[in-house]
């Protein structure tokens, strides 16, 4: 299975997104980050294991950048 943690922290920063903390679920079993994007003037979380283009796609989606894994 491809990872996509580093290639989507990546087009994070490209796209001026910016770290905001580090954050934990308790819903999940997974930790994850909590993001900004001025794009949108959102915050979206990013999971720890992106383990899926889906999941990738979802975390632009939510960040307002059209990048497509």
């Amino acid at each position: 299975m491809a990872e996509y943690e580093k290639r989507v922290r990546e087009q994070l920063d490209i796209n001026g997104c910016s770290f905001k903390r580090h954050g934990s679920d308790q819903r999940s079993a997974g930790d994850h980050d909590v993001w900004f994007s001025p794009i949108n003037n959102h915050t979206f979380p990013v999971d720890g294991e992106i383990k899926s283009r889906h999941m990738a796609n979802k975390i632009m989606k939510q960040a307002g950048i059209e990048y497509h894994f």
